[in-house]
């Protein structure tokens, strides 16, 4: 018995050495992922700053600015831009932006623009309106997020939704990425600092046209900030969760070599047990 015991030890051990090593090669891979995402999201920060404050100029600078993105109404509709993952195998990262994404509709089925697998498989079976979908999240660049954008523009245009909000994981670091909801359309701002100073600022042809030119660039480029931090923020979730796996793998493979050298202890002082008795029989 104590032999077939060692066999399924054994068996098992080699099958928890085949998924350590796959869970390793993953962390690697993430890792390598992750170092790129990093690169790619601080290069990107100072172009949508220099918009976002472009923006904010224009609107407290200028009095009376009216424009449809500045606009507000009474919201009847939201769309919800939500990004996840195209893949698994990254601890909570998707289920937490899901979840997020749910409480802030809440309970309502709120029009969405899935972006990435995950998110579509998620709202196309629990029949959500969706406004348009969009996957493979690795590659996409700054025209796929000129195209997300041109999606929920347009519904906002036509009155089909009177927000936008953009849901996607802030990367603060590779343990802590944070599931963030922000509102993209109407543009709104703090109030304004009253001991602040307005600029005298002339734009041509007019306010409104520089404004209306700049919001949906704006726009692109925030959601294009928010793909590459929730890019940045799943390969740190993956690594981390494969981290994880493989120092749990370990600790299994600790356990059962203990258990496979106990049971190979009993089986040898069994034979040696049955040596002896055999031995006295014979006397």
């Amino acid at each position: 018995m104590a032999g077939v015991g060692m066999k399924d030890i054994k068996r098992r051990m080699k099958s928890i050495n085949n998924t350590k090593q796959i869970t390793k090669a993953m962390e690697l891979v993430s890792s390598a992922k992750l170092r790129r995402a990093k690169e790619q999201a601080e290069k990107s920060r100072p172009y949508f700053l220099t918009l976002y404050n472009t923006i904010k100029k224009i609107a407290q600078n200028t009095r009376g600015v009216s424009s449809t993105f500045l606009e507000r109404k009474d919201v009847k509709s939201k769309a919800f831009i939500v990004i996840a993952g195209d893949r698994g195998l990254a601890g909570g990262y998707n289920s937490n932006v899901i979840k997020t994404t749910l409480s802030s509709m809440e309970g309502k089925k709120e029009k969405v623009v899935p972006v990435g697998k995950k998110s579509i498989d998620f709202f196309q079976k629990r029949n959500y309106d969706i406004l348009g979908k969009f996957s493979g999240i690795e590659n996409m660049d700054f025209s796929n997020a000129k195209e997300i954008a041109q999606v929920c523009i347009d519904a906002y245009m036509k009155n089909e939704v009177d927000e936008v909000y953009l849901v996607y994981t802030e990367f603060k670091s590779t343990l802590i990425q944070e599931p963030k909801v922000l509102k993209v359309l109407p543009i709104s701002f703090d109030k304004e600092d009253e001991n602040e100073k307005r600029e005298i600022i002339e734009y041509e042809p007019s306010a409104e046209a520089v404004l209306d030119y700049i919001v949906p660039k704006f726009v692109a480029g925030t959601i294009y900030g928010g793909i590459v931090e929730s890019f940045a923020s799943e390969q740190a979730a993956r690594r981390t969760a494969m981290e994880s796996a493989s120092d749990n793998a370990d600790e299994m493979i600790s356990k059962l070599e203990l258990s496979y050298n106990r049971a190979r202890q009993s089986s040898i002082t069994q034979e040696i047990s049955e040596i002896v008795a055999g031995a006295e029989a014979l006397k």
